[in-house]
């Protein structure tokens, strides 16, 4: 028995026929859904499943192979039937098989498109017809056509299952076992129209990874895409005693029988609960079931941890995380200790309210320093230099008229656990959310959190999260403990004083959260590919970016600095 594409090679026995249709589509997309399980939707990938309602219930039934008169059957239909051919190494899930009149059958497949201009089916769906088409074969079963229904233009197209076709299906089912068995996916297609409606493009950034490729290369432009900023937000939760349900594809909060809120699932793209908040076991099964994050903080807004289904199925990318070379994890490591001291400089020239040119310039001395490092000592070194120089300077940029105590953190500089004053308390409750963002981005990318490039691994800490919140410190959280003072959002009558530590009451948390959650949706303009997007999807293209580095789809990792 001859088989197609290599055997031994720890991969599936079969590959499904919809995924040989997406290899012709797009290698690159191939590899992604299916080699390393990334998966995400859109109005296209919801409106195909809307068309294959009427043929996802099995149901109907077809002659045997063996059946001597299967003519006799003519005209009956089955839906929904799933075959395996193991010397095609193909699994096909045929929408209908009808029964024609001379005993043969038809595979019918759905799609929700129309065919070319010049009324063909795409070679896409024509590869998958006529895979399907040769299950059916190897099954026993009489096969000289396969046939595709477009639902927009709803017509059936006929494909004659020829010596041709056969021969080039065949020759692409072993072109992607080839694909498949590499670690790295194919590079992305450049300036191709398929790339704006794939469902993928957020994760495979086409263009992104294009620019940064040949940017050096050729100096050319080439054209945007602008990828989808994520519609679903946090939910934070911190009624304590209250409980977290779902009932009718909602997220329900309930304290003593009295609803408090009510969210569409949809919406959710993280439930955050924070003290003593309890949840179902039936949400948490809906939550995992989504791969929505459920993070848990102290009473006092420490990140303590979360839940978020099974572990990342992207083997690949956490290999390279883990075997990569000192001097690959020092550059990176560079980048990101430049890039957070650029910002921290950036944030202080723009909003200090006293002369800083003497801070300014020493900041961005070092980190130019920080860009040439010869070693981490070196590079902690002059992270720490850079993080005296601002934090001395960091109450300049807040008014004089709030009420809280400046002075507290002029003489306490920067200090946690627990933090000694009102502006340390934001600043640690601002952290604690922006490293809660960072940790289910790089999580939900597939890297493992807790094994960084720069902070080193401690059991609870997420250090590649702490690392790539690097950048986003200043950017985000500092940023937005300055607005709250200055736009009076928080007062001293929103802290809690005692033993030597200061913490933010409820109601100070609640504002908080208001403005750091308006802080990752405003949207700038991106420093390296020139489109608008939020803060929270610039934290999750970086992340995609140093996922792209680490597996050597692009030669350098550049970090998110503004100007």
């Amino acid at each position: 028995m001859t088989t197609v594409g290599p055997l031994g090679d720890g991969l599936p026995e079969t590959v499904p026929a919809r995924m040989v249709n997406e290899f012709v589509y797009c290698p690159r997309l191939f590899h992604l859904e299916w080699v390393q399980s990334r998966f995400a939707s859109n109005d296209d990938v919801e409106q195909g499943l809307y068309v294959h309602r009427v043929v996802d219930e099995p149901g109907g039934t077809i002659p045997d192979p063996d059946d001597t008169h299967p003519e006799l059957m003519a005209g009956r239909t089955s839906r929904s039937v799933w075959l395996t051919s193991l010397r095609l190494r193909v699994t096909a899930k045929i929408d209908l098989v009808e029964v024609s009149e001379d005993g043969s059958v038809v595979p019918v497949d759905y799609k929700k498109g129309m065919p070319d201009r010049d009324g063909r089916p795409w070679p896409s769906d024509e590869v998958q017809s006529a895979l399907q088409a040769l299950v059916l074969r190897d099954a026993g079963y009489s096969v000289s056509t396969a046939e595709i229904w477009y639902a927009e233009s709803r017509q059936r197209v006929v494909i004659p299952i020829d010596d041709v076709l056969v021969t080039r299906t065949r020759q692409t089912v072993a072109d992607l076992w080839s694909v498949a068995a590499s670690d790295v996916a194919p590079p992305p297609l450049a300036d191709s129209p398929k790339c704006p409606r794939c469902s993928l493009v957020g994760i495979c950034l086409p263009d992104e990874i294009n620019a940064l490729r040949h940017r050096e290369a050729d100096g050319s432009r080439r054209r945007r895409i602008i990828p989808s900023n994520p519609d679903p937000r946090p939910v934070y939760i911190q009624e304590q005693g209250s409980v977290v349900t779902v009932r009718g594809g909602r997220l329900e909060v309930f304290k003593e029988k009295e609803k408090l809120d009510s969210l569409r699932l949809i919406d959710v793209g993280q439930v955050c609960l924070q003290g003593n908040v309890n949840v179902t076991p039936q949400a948490m099964r809906e939550l995992l079931s989504r791969e929505v994050p459920v993070c848990w903080f102290s009473y006092g807004g420490w990140f303590s941890g979360m839940a978020q289904g099974l572990p990342g199925k992207n083997v690949d990318l956490r290999r390279s995380q883990f075997t990569a070379s000192p001097e690959r994890t020092l550059l990176i490591a560079r980048r990101m200790v430049e890039g957070k001291i650029r910002n921290s400089r950036t944030l202080l020239r723009r909003n200090s309210r006293a002369d800083v040119a003497n801070e300014v310039e020493s900041m961005g001395r070092l980190a130019g320093q920080a860009a040439e490092a010869s070693g981490f000592p070196t590079l902690l070194g002059l992270e720490g230099a850079s993080a005296r120089i601002y934090f001395t300077s960091f109450t300049r940029m807040l008014t004089s008229d709030t009420d809280i105590s400046l002075q507290q953190f002029d003489s306490n500089g920067r200090s946690r656990r627990p933090p000694p004053d009102p502006v340390n308390a934001l600043l640690s409750f601002a952290y604690a959310l922006l490293v809660k963002d960072v940790t289910t981005t790089v999580t939900a990318v597939g890297f493992d959190p807790y094994f960084g490039v720069y902070h080193r691994p401690r059991f609870g800490r997420p250090a590649l999260a702490l690392d790539l919140a690097e950048e986003f410190r200043p950017l985000v959280a500092e940023s937005m403990v300055l607005q709250v003072i200055n736009n009076g959002e928080v007062t001293s009558r929103d802290f809690l004083s005692r033993a030597g530590g200061c913490q933010l009451e409820k109601e100070g948390r609640r504002s908080v959260i208001r403005a750091y959650e308006r802080r990752m949706s405003q949207e700038i303009k991106h420093p390296l590919f020139g489109y608008r997007v939020s803060y929270r999807r610039a934290i999750d293209v970086q992340a995609r970016l140093l996922a792209a580095f680490l597996l050597g789809e692009v030669d350098d990792y550049t970090p998110f600095v503004t100007r």
